[in-house]
């Protein structure tokens, strides 16, 4: 098994609605693994559909075997990538101007007739993961597997577009060469995605993260195998994450 260090680091605001609470929009300040792999891997291990129409358009198809978009091409490519956990973050608030439709239905402010004239009923207001934030994420690669592309390229850093104004964000990667494999309890303080964890694992205790279209753990304390990361150059701190992980848990390893 390889294991890599991913440092994300945002160069324009990133917008996804983790909550919409009237006319504001706001982005969570985790970063979902299922999103980050397909800006790491679309085109390239997961295939993008072309010239879908009607309901396949628009139904998420993350898990279903039998579709090309699948992020089960992931687990049979033999990778695997963690959630992005915020390191320095902050937001910037943007007004925009929405589209009046049929099935939205705003609350008029307090008065009627002359009194809505000058209030507008189109305006929303997003709150975006401002430029400068930093995240950090692992990728497991399967021993044998094919490194992707952005790995085997001599710049130890890459490009994606993730969220909906598909924003920029530069990636760096390290190989960690200094872990091992424990078994036992141990906490995990990298987010983890509870639906691609290995049943036989015990989760004891998690910090619930709701978003998107699966809450993850923020903080969890579990029993099981783990891979126990010492502390190097670019991670200050020891990490322990759960070893057998695969999307919906389809074994990655």
């Amino acid at each position: 098994m390889k294991l890599y260090f991913c440092r994300l680091t945002l160069h324009d605001n990133v917008f996804f609605a983790t909550r919409e609470m009237g006319e504001l929009f706001e982005t969570g300040s985790y970063l979902h693994n299922w999103a980050l792999s397909y800006a790491f891997f679309s085109d390239e291990l997961i295939l993008s559909p072309y010239g879908s129409c009607g309901n396949s358009a628009q139904t998420p198809v993350y898990l279903e075997d039998v579709n090309e978009h699948s992020l089960q091409s992931l687990n049979k490519a033999g990778v695997y990538l963690f959630p992005g956990k915020p390191v320095v973050w902050s937001y910037q608030i943007n007004t925009f101007k929405a589209a009046q439709t049929a099935y939205y239905g705003k609350s008029q402010k307090f008065g009627e007739g002359s009194a809505n004239k000058n209030y507008p009923t189109n305006i929303g207001r997003a709150k975006e993961l401002a430029v400068g934030s930093v995240y950090h994420s692992f990728l497991l690669v399967k021993e044998g597997a094919k490194l992707p592309s952005f790995l085997e390229r001599s710049s130890e850093h890459t490009w994606i577009r993730l969220g909906k104004w598909a924003s920029k964000i530069k990636v760096e990667t390290k190989e960690i060469s200094n872990f091992r494999k424990r078994n036992g309890k141990f906490i995990c303080y990298h987010p983890v995605n509870p639906i691609d964890l290995e049943p036989k694992i015990n989760v004891l205790l998690y910090d619930r993260v709701v978003m998107c279209p699966c809450s993850l753990f923020g903080v969890a304390e579990m029993e099981g195998e783990y891979w126990e990361i010492s502390t190097n150059s670019f991670l200050p701190h020891p990490v322990a994450l759960p070893c057998h992980v695969g999307y919906g848990y389809g074994p990655s390893g």
